[in-house]
């Protein structure tokens, strides 16, 4: 069974950080892996992405040096570090990534079930 788990979200003040974790499980090959978000009223955006071996990665305009992705191969793990949270920054953070599963006969996306981050004073 394809699993993704996520954790480290919550509430945290204006200017303060968080770091968000995707442990990957059950995929017989996994290749780029990224992170979306969806705000109340707000289509789901794309706000980073990392390739297979972690060499080429994109952020969103509106996280650019506030953000870092990253990824570990050899854990199956995929963080983003979240830093200067503004409350725009409030969403419900989704993992993503483009896999194939034991089972699967495609490669396809697989998504978490995402983690709340709530950025208020």
């Amino acid at each position: 069974q394809v699993q993704l788990v996520e954790s480290g979200g919550g509430l945290v003040q204006p200017g303060g950080s968080l770091r968000l974790s995707c442990a990957a499980s059950g995929f017989f090959s996994i290749y780029a892996m990224s992170w979306y978000r969806q705000a109340p009223g707000k289509e789901r955006e794309l706000v980073a992405a990392i390739t297979s071996a972690g060499g080429v990665t994109n952020y969103a305009d509106s996280v650019k040096g506030r953000f870092t992705i990253s990824r570990d191969n050899g854990k199956n793990t995929m963080s983003l570090q979240m830093n200067s949270l503004k409350p725009e920054d409030t969403a419900v953070y989704y993992c993503k990534t483009v896999a194939r599963g034991y089972h699967s006969e495609y490669v396809s996306d697989y998504w978490g079930q995402g983690t709340q981050v709530t950025v208020s004073s």
